[in-house]
């Protein structure tokens, strides 16, 4: 029901709060019997309560004496049409508006809800920043310079995720989001009641209501959309999926495009993916059987990272996965971070170009957002005796490169070089140090080949990767190594 929305129940305590023990408006709330024709004063309004710590309300039906007089479900639909368009032109940012008709009273009542902006001050669109206004001792007034100066140090910016992407009616919601998927990813049940589906597509910041609308924000699209394509600038988000006959791209095998959004198309995607991939048959359990000559933890991890730390403000091209016969590459619209460097993406703290996204994919079970998916995916190769991943930051786009198996002398310098760093900085992040003999191993080397791992091992000294933990030490045989930023 919407009378379980929570800006509704506060509401109702202000607006008892303002009749005891004698009728009075407060900081709060705000209540007319009308709509007038003053539309700057209207303006400065949601100004005040677009500034104010946890928003603020109209309740129209009221006289200014305080005595419920109603309001007509006409009247209160001309004043919400009205109101929204105050909100959306009037001021700048532009703000949005919630509503709720009262009709349980026996003088019905309009409740506005103006929420708190995110940027701020809030002031009148075509005059300067000084035009912002707050509420104080229950009146609208100006701000003074000093409040100013504090709005703005308590405001931030809006982040893309949060911006409309489509505006739609209540009742097409579902023709635009796939919430039943949704639901069961975030282990939410489905209710029966469109109030609440509503709601809690509210509470994820899936959507938010416009007026008498609801507005899908960029990330409900990018989480949780049917088709990507029903939303205007969202035609290059699908993930596309291409599928070589060699090792080059003069021949094309298959391709595919996942329309759906990120969230909800993941696990479909990510079935479409292992089923391209090259296997070996193994013997497991005394029966035959074919396994990916990749891990499919590496793959799910490095496509998971591919689309949440994407830059969404590249619209020129879509995430790609791409399959040859020695390799598949990984791509991702922008470059990384400036704060990660490409020798520290191994146990680099978390950090997120899309913070709200990257938050609903780890509620989802897509992502852990602990920093720990490329570790995860080094680990895997390692298992599986792959060469090291090949990363490439820039420009404009992140690439992680998955090499077919390979034996050591089909491997190049830099492959050995790679291989030697990473697994270096994964036996750091284990709380171990990397040896000429777990080297070896890594490399799938016999034990008299010391002599080889040694030369990879004092070349990567050599280039500034790696060093030893102790300098002062002169056994070798027990020299142990720790990536040079230790």
């Amino acid at each position: 029901m919407e009378t379980q929305k929570l800006w509704i129940l506060i509401a109702k305590k202000y607006l008892a709060a303002s009749f005891n023990p004698v009728a009075h408006e407060l900081n709060e709330l705000d209540w007319k019997l009308s709509l007038s024709e003053d539309k700057n004063k209207f303006s400065q309004h949601i100004s005040a309560f677009a500034n104010q710590k946890g928003g603020g309300f109209f309740v129209f039906g009221i006289t200014p004496e305080g005595d419920e007089a109603g309001i007509t479900s006409d009247e209160g639909q001309e004043i919400i049409r009205k109101l929204s368009n105050l909100a959306r032109e009037s001021v700048e940012p532009p703000q949005k508006i919630d509503h709720f008709f009262d009709d349980s009273r026996q003088n019905p009542l309009l409740f506005i809800h103006i929420p708190e902006s995110i940027q701020k001050p809030v002031h009148m669109r075509g005059k300067g920043i000084e035009f912002s206004y707050l509420r104080s001792g229950g009146q609208t007034r100006k701000m003074s310079l000093q409040e100013i100066a504090n709005a703005v140090l308590n405001s931030r910016q809006v982040r893309f995720e949060e911006l409309e992407a489509l505006a739609c009616s209540q009742n097409k919601i579902k023709d635009f989001l796939d919430c039943e998927s949704l639901f069961n990813l975030l282990n939410i049940p489905l209710s029966d009641s469109q109030e609440s589906m509503i709601d809690h597509l509210i509470n994820q910041k899936i959507l938010y209501r416009n007026g008498g609308q609801c507005s899908v924000t960029n990330l409900g699209a990018i989480v949780a959309a049917k088709d990507l394509r029903q939303f205007p600038g969202k035609e290059r988000l699908p993930v596309r999926v291409i599928k070589y006959r060699g090792a080059s791209k003069l021949e094309t095998e298959g391709e595919k495009e996942f329309y759906q959004g990120y969230g909800v198309g993941f696990q479909a995607m990510m079935r479409y993916i292992m089923e391209q991939l090259p296997t070996s048959e193994v013997i497991q359990d005394a029966l035959r059987k074919n396994v990916s000559v990749y891990p499919e933890i590496t793959i799910r991890e490095l496509a998971a990272n591919a689309l949440i730390h994407r830059d969404f403000t590249i619209t020129s091209t879509n995430p790609m996965v791409e399959i040859y016969s020695d390799r598949m590459e990984i791509t991702s619209p922008g470059e990384l971070l400036p704060s990660v460097g490409i020798d520290r993406i191994i146990d680099s703290a978390p950090e997120s170009r899309n913070e709200i996204f990257a938050g609903l994919m780890r509620r989802m079970g897509i992502c852990e957002e602990r920093g720990s998916g490329i570790d995860k995916a080094l680990f895997a190769v390692e298992f599986y005796g792959l060469p090291p991943i090949d990363f490439i930051n820039g420009p404009n786009v992140f690439k992680a490169i998955v090499y077919h198996p390979k034996k050591f002398k089909q491997m190049s310098q830099k492959e050995r070089l790679n291989a030697c760093y990473q697994h270096c900085c994964l036996k750091w992040v284990s709380r171990d140090f990397m040896t000429n003999t777990s080297f070896r191993k890594r490399l799938g080397l016999n034990d008299d080949q010391y002599v080889v791992s040694w030369r990879v091992i004092d070349a990567c000294i050599e280039a500034g990767l790696i060093k030893p933990s102790d300098v002062n030490s002169k056994a070798r045989k027990y020299a142990r190594y720790i990536p040079s930023w230790a």
